[in-house]
């Protein structure tokens, strides 16, 4: 008698180990996906969603390359699944994209004035913001140095 072909995949070793974090990570996408999105601008709706993928992306992506905690097997199976983004993760492997948050940020044509998302920024070149209790303390000081 033939074997019975099934569609079911077959999930890998580990998988039980890793399922816990990543349902919970559903849960929260279908949330950011359902919350009613009244008075807010278009790219403020995508927001949660963009972080909540992200973070499943990084998780595999830290659970293999970096702690290498879960196999090859396994690591495949959660990109053909689509439990995280393997563009993303191809872009997270070349340097100088390490701290990349989304592709939309690569595309400077999604930005206002042609620029790049704050994430493509060096640390060291980034512009600090002045708090109102620094511009205030200034202010004190010039008062101070007029009199």
């Amino acid at each position: 008698m033939p074997k019975v072909k099934t569609n079911r995949v077959k999930i890998p070793e580990g998988w039980e180990l890793i399922e816990p974090t990543l349902r919970e990570l559903q849960a929260k996408m279908r949330e950011a996906e359902n919350d009613p999105h009244d008075g807010k601008r278009k790219c403020e709706t995508l927001w949660p969603i963009f972080k909540i993928a992200h973070q499943k992306s990084r998780y595999i992506f830290d659970l293999y390359y970096r702690r290498k905690e879960i196999s090859k097997e396994l690591y495949e199976f959660c990109l053909d699944q689509g439990y995280a983004d393997r563009n993303l993760i191809a872009k997270w492997k070349k340097p100088g994209y390490e701290r990349l948050c989304c592709l939309r940020c690569m595309q400077p044509r999604d930005h206002n004035f042609q620029t790049t998302c704050v994430c493509r920024v060096p640390k060291n070149l980034r512009e600090e913001k002045v708090g109102l209790a620094d511009f205030a303390i200034a202010n004190d000081s010039d008062i101070s140095n007029r009199a």
